[in-house]
């Protein structure tokens, strides 16, 4: 028998942390997802206040967007549970202090070492960036004969500050650097992680990393230079 194995409790905690790691895998993959759609989103700020505020005004709008947004959350939050637990359970397996540790040459990276707190960042920066924004002043404009909310407005004022333009931009770094790793980390929590295409896959999530963080900055960046609304 496996000395990994030599008791019934000991295969049952492998198995509940490989199943931890699948579900951070899964859901890790759906909140890549949203950033990809999100951020499409975003690009309509580009075309001006009209295409902007229709797109905020058919999302807040639509009848399913409250479901949507509960299922959103549970998959953040579930997220988050599995990456604590894991990281509680290998300090627990390695109780040593990470400074006295030596490095291995064996892979690991600033990404996947540091993926904890870039992972803590963007929760926190995730809060700030729904109450400025989401809660943030509400505006009304008329479109196409109906009054909605002017989130163009309420986006470029936000992004007028200096301070708010450099903490976003600093936190999406972060998150470009979490998703740089999670990414190709996530297929191979899931078991996809075939010698032939992990490479391809590990190149794309480097590349996607580097396309979160221009492209969102992009945003922020937008709105401060347009000077004000």
């Amino acid at each position: 028998m496996n000395s990994e194995c030599d008791s019934p409790c000991a295969c049952s905690c492998k198995l509940s942390s490989i199943g931890k790691k699948q579900v951070m895998g899964v859901t890790g993959l759906m909140l890549c997802g949203f950033l990809l759609t999100h951020m499409l989103g975003n690009f309509l700020i580009f075309k001006g206040p009209d295409a902007f505020n229709a797109y905020s005004h058919a999302l807040i709008s639509n009848p399913l967007i409250g479901v949507a947004e509960v299922i959103l959350t549970l998959i953040f939050l579930s997220h988050i549970a599995m990456a604590v637990k894991l990281t509680r359970e290998n300090k627990m397996a390695r109780p040593i202090e990470y400074h006295s540790r030596k490095l291995s040459g064996r892979g690991a990276t600033f990404a996947s070492s540091t993926m904890i707190y870039t992972g803590m960042i963007t929760f926190v920066f995730l809060i700030f960036h729904i109450l400025g924004l989401k809660y943030g002043t509400v505006y009304t404009v008329e479109l196409h004969g109906a009054e909605v909310r002017d989130i163009y407005r309420t986006t470029v004022e936000y992004f007028a500050s200096p301070l708010h333009v450099a903490g976003y931009i600093l936190a999406i770094v972060s998150l470009g650097i979490h998703v740089s790793h999670g990414f190709w980390s996530a297929f191979q929590s899931l078991g996809l992680n075939h010698p032939k295409y992990m490479p391809k896959i590990k190149m794309f999530s480097k590349c996607f990393g580097v396309v979160v963080i221009l492209a969102y900055s992009a945003f922020p960046l937008f709105c401060f230079f347009k000077g004000g609304y």
